[in-house]
């Protein structure tokens, strides 16, 4: 139960071990039950958000150090919109899990599962005017685009 994300100079691992629960828990004066409600009432504390980063970086791998220096750089003076969203989904990948994505089956002989696709061949291309008619709300030009996918 972790969660990966680009986080100040890379991409950085999160965990919420059981050692570090309890850390939280005394740095932050309260259960883990009662932060997670916090979380989902957003009523929670700045230092709240700070020490679940922390602890989350320490409990993944991270030194204590080393993530002090990032929390000190890249979380404390940022906007917290920008920051509460990485807290929450350590926080919430402990509370509920973090499921594996299911494997996509490849067999190139059944038509019913195909290869994947390479999505860098699709930079530039169909994958492109395909987002951009969703986006603009083109629905005919998002049913083509689909539609000229399933042709190849």
């Amino acid at each position: 139960m972790h969660h990966t994300a680009y986080f100040g100079d890379g991409e950085k691992t999160f965990a919420l071990t059981t050692e570090m629960i309890h850390e939280l828990e005394r740095t932050t004066g309260i259960g883990i039950a009662a932060l997670y409600a916090r979380f989902m009432r957003q009523d929670f504390h700045f230092a709240d958000m700070i020490e679940i980063i922390r602890t989350g970086l320490i409990g993944g791998g991270t030194s204590p150090l080393e993530a002090q220096t990032l929390i000190d750089t890249y979380a404390k003076p940022r906007p917290i919109m920008e920051v509460f969203p990485l807290a929450f989904y350590i926080l919430d990948a402990r509370w509920n899990g973090t499921p594996e994505a299911p494997a996509i089956p490849v067999d190139d002989t059944d038509d019913d599962f195909p290869a994947p696709v390479d999505i860098e061949v699709w930079r530039g291309g169909k994958l492109d005017r395909l987002i951009s008619a969703a986006a603009t709300g083109d629905m005919s030009a998002a049913i083509n685009a689909s539609l000229e996918q399933v042709a190849e």
